[in-house]
């Protein structure tokens, strides 16, 4: 029951000296009320809205009313003597005796309540004095005197046990005392206080005041409760939308990405539901979202029988390896699962063990990446191991970890044995020249037929360098080779080149960042002279300058079956792009060119210009970010874009360069010309 309920309206009634027993009748002015809850009149004040001449000497006076019947939920408030409320129903008063509740005797009131207040005050003063700081009114305490506040516990112990007529009274004699105003502020602190004591308390509940948790959101287990614990309803309500959204797309869209929303385990939990009745969503991305160990547990149920997810992106959440073993024991039973990304989630050596055990057992799974973890030795151990046993796994991502040599001769053991195995990606594992030497080892009696060799960043020298260029002639399946960001240099660059020579199946192959010049580069350019099958060629990050552009260009201009080249940070120069742009003038396959940061200047960009005004139908990209370019040469090129009518280019990107908006204007209106007269859209980047 509401604290209000308890209490019986009041009516302050002005003539009403404090000496006098008999209260006047009130007949000036119109009755002030004021409400507090619903259906209840606290307070009639009158004396504020008397006459000056008829408020001096005047008091008031509490005269207890019964609560008027309530219709409608409104309550018939009853007005002036004897009137009636709203309701046109005339209050009933609380005696049902007098048409007015007499004004007692204030000695005797306080003859029988003083006694009584005071023995509950002794009770019950610490515990008012702390409910009314607990209260938190924002009010001038100073103004309550001690001896206020001792008298306020005699009152509240009193009206619990007196009518509410014998309160009446007692505060007609502390008016007296301390005066109206300050009564009245006290007053309400009084029955807050009192609520705070008549109002019964929860189960379990405390009187200590609970700090509200800093705003955030806070995902629950029940659909549709994602609360935010500061409570705010707007934002409150959006999440609960947002998790909702997140269900439907489960359920309708056969791709699915819900990365970095930061759902965390609760999310989970509520969305995990919708992936056990899945019916359309075969990609799942849950990458980035703050999902632990514990939030793992909810795929629990729901991935031994969901048949239609088959990729499930977990990466950026760091469960470590308690959350690779739930995962692991969940996925031993799946038949659904061919994709499995935990790249960035924290799992070491006893992770990978446990997904090895899963892979002894899982026939499905075509593809697991683990990229970028703190897998060791024993890690790489336990994966070849299951490798010997699994006949599904197709691709295995290992970028990133800490495998060195001794792990990449252990996978060298499990790929041996392996027949299904067509993806091996191992960059950044530090394996160096004695890893990779086993490892191809382990390639070269591989069963199967690996098609992509990644292992870029390995510290490989140029005697590691050996290794690979023996395994390049033997195999009949490799298509994509990775060495990027080793050093092999001008020797190493030898040994591949010669190997080029013998293979006709690789047809990308990525030589970026291996320290090669001008030298190293002359050796593969003549191998292409022969080789048809390579279409990709990356040679960014080698100091090659502009005599490695010029043998290379050389060769290029009319022979190769070459489609991407990538020429970026190579220090060639103007002088060396002259070079590129003879060759533009003649080859009929490159399409995408690459010259970032090569120092080209304005008098690069204006070389270049010149062949693209020449009939060329095959280039289609052209990158020339980072090459201090200005005003004149964005001009130079506006003109060839607008001259030739047949040119291929669709992108064009000038990112990084000096230049100004006149030559942004200039490139602007070139591109809208070429839509006018051809209706071919130019992609230009500033």
């Amino acid at each position: 029951m509401e604290t209000h309920a308890l209490a019986a309206s009041y009516s302050l009634r002005s003539g009403v000296r404090s000496s006098s027993s008999v209260p006047l009748p009130s007949t000036h002015g119109l009755p002030c009320k004021q409400r507090h809850g619903q259906g209840f009149l606290l307070y009639s004040f009158r004396d504020s809205c008397l006459p000056a001449s008829r408020r001096a000497g005047s008091s008031v006076a509490f005269v207890p009313r019964a609560a008027a019947e309530v219709r409608d939920g409104r309550p018939s408030l009853g007005g002036g003597e004897g009137g009636r409320g709203r309701g046109g129903k005339r209050v009933l008063r609380q005696s049902q005796a007098h048409t007015t509740s007499p004004s007692l005797p204030v000695k005797e009131i306080a003859s029988f309540a003083v006694p009584a207040g005071a023995l509950l005050a002794v009770s019950f003063g610490m515990r008012i004095v702390f409910l009314i700081q607990e209260i938190g009114l924002q009010t001038d305490f100073r103004r309550i005197e001690k001896t206020n506040l001792l008298i306020y516990s005699i009152v509240v112990s009193a009206s619990l046990l007196t009518s509410f007529s014998v309160h009446a009274s007692l505060l007609v004699h502390l008016q007296v005392r301390y005066g109206t105003a300050n009564l009245l502020l006290q007053h309400t602190v009084l029955w807050k206080v009192a609520g705070k004591l008549i109002m019964p308390k929860p189960k379990g509940s405390t009187s200590e005041i609970k700090k509200t948790p800093s705003p955030g959101l806070k995902w629950s287990f029940s659909p549709g409760t994602n609360l935010l614990s500061g409570g705010a309803a707007k934002l409150e309500k959006e999440s609960r939308q947002k998790l909702n959204e997140f269900s439907k797309e489960l359920r309708t869209f056969r791709s699915v990405d819900l990365s970095g929303r930061n759902f965390g385990d609760d999310g989970l939990f509520f969305l995990a539901e919708s992936l056990g009745y899945n019916q359309a969503a075969e990609e799942v991305d849950f990458s980035g979202n703050g999902i632990t160990a514990v939030g793992l547990k909810a795929l629990d149920g729901v991935l031994q029988t969901n048949t239609m997810l088959k990729t499930l992106n977990l990466s950026g959440n760091n469960f470590g390896d308690e959350g690779a073993k739930c995962l692991s024991d969940i996925l031993k039973v799946n038949g659904g699962i061919q994709k499995l990304q935990l790249n960035s989630s924290g799992i070491g050596d006893e992770g990978a063990r446990v997904i090895a055990d899963m892979l002894k057992e899982n026939q499905t799974l075509r593809v697991l990446e683990l990229n970028n973890n703190m897998i060791e030795y024993s890690g790489f151990a336990s994966l070849a191991g299951a490798l010997v046993e699994n006949k599904a796994i197709r691709s295995i991502h290992l970028n990133g970890n800490y495998g060195g040599p001794l792990g990449a001769a252990s996978l060298a053991k499990g790929i041996e044995g392996n027949k299904s195995l067509r993806e091996l990606h191992l960059h950044g594992n530090l394996i160096g020249n004695e890893g990779v030497r086993a490892l191809i080892s382990g390639l070269s009696a591989h069963k199967g037929k690996i098609t992509l060799l990644d292992i870029g960043n390995n510290e490989i020298g140029p005697k590691g360098a050996f290794s690979i260029a023996e395994y390049v002639k033997k195999t009949k399946s490799l298509l994509w080779l990775n060495l990027y960001m080793n050093d092999i240099g001008d020797e190493g660059a030898e040994k591949i080149a010669d190997a080029l020579k013998e293979n006709r199946t690789i047809t990308t192959i990525d030589l970026g960042g291996n320290n090669i010049h001008a030298s190293g580069v002359s050796m593969i350019a003549k191998v292409l002279k022969d080789n048809s099958v390579i279409t990709t060629l990356e040679l960014s990050y080698n100091p090659i300058g502009p005599d490695g552009a010029k043998d290379l260009c050389e060769i290029l201009k009319f022979h190769g079956k070459i489609e991407t080249l990538k020429l970026g940070w190579c220090q060639i120069g103007p002088k060396g792009v002259e070079y590129v742009a003879d060759c533009l003038k003649y080859n009929t396959t490159l399409s995408t060119l690459d010259l970032r940061a090569n120092g080209l200047g304005d008098d690069g960009a204006v070389c270049l210009a010149r062949s693209l005004k020449v009939v060329n139908e095959a280039l289609t990209s052209l990158d020339l970010g980072f090459n201090e370019i200005r005003d004149r040469g964005a001009f130079a090129l506006a003109q060839a874009l607008k001259a030739n009518e047949d040119l291929a280019v669709t992108s064009l990107n000038l990112t990084s360069n000096f230049l100004t908006k006149y030559g942004q204007v200039a490139l602007t209106e070139a591109r809208d010309h070429v839509f006018e007269m051809n209706e071919k859209e130019i992609n230009i980047f500033f």
